[in-house]
């Protein structure tokens, strides 16, 4: 069987940072995966977050940063791919350029499993 998804779903956020979802829980209602496409603008970051899924991330342009640890912080250029693992308290950001990339999530992104910090 194969399923056609014609377009993506718009999720919204504040701060200027573009989310599409291609496949996952709002897009298609798939509980295992979701891989959204993702413009952040120069400037973007987020509160820190411990998800309950692994993200990998593709950078397709730009640069996403990505603070873990006790304050370690990993740059990851265009070209290049980062694994975060479910239950790491993190922080995602860009570079002064802004970013453009595509996440995966597994199991699938969602509002109550992300654990942003208020």
């Amino acid at each position: 069987m194969v399923d056609l998804y014609p377009e993506p779903v718009r999720i919204p956020v504040p701060g200027g940072k573009i989310i599409d979802e291609h496949i996952g829980l709002a897009s298609t209602g798939e509980p295992r995966v979701s891989v959204a496409h993702m413009v952040a603008p120069a400037g973007w970051d987020e509160p820190f977050q411990t998800p309950e899924f692994d993200e990998f991330t593709v950078v397709l342009r730009g640069q996403v940063i990505v603070e873990h640890g006790d304050g370690e912080r990993t740059t990851v250029d265009a070209g290049q791919s980062v694994k975060t693992t479910a239950g790491e308290r993190i922080r995602y950001s860009c570079g002064p350029d802004g970013a453009d990339y595509v996440a995966v999530c597994l199991p699938a992104f969602s509002p109550e499993t992300v654990h942003r910090d208020e």
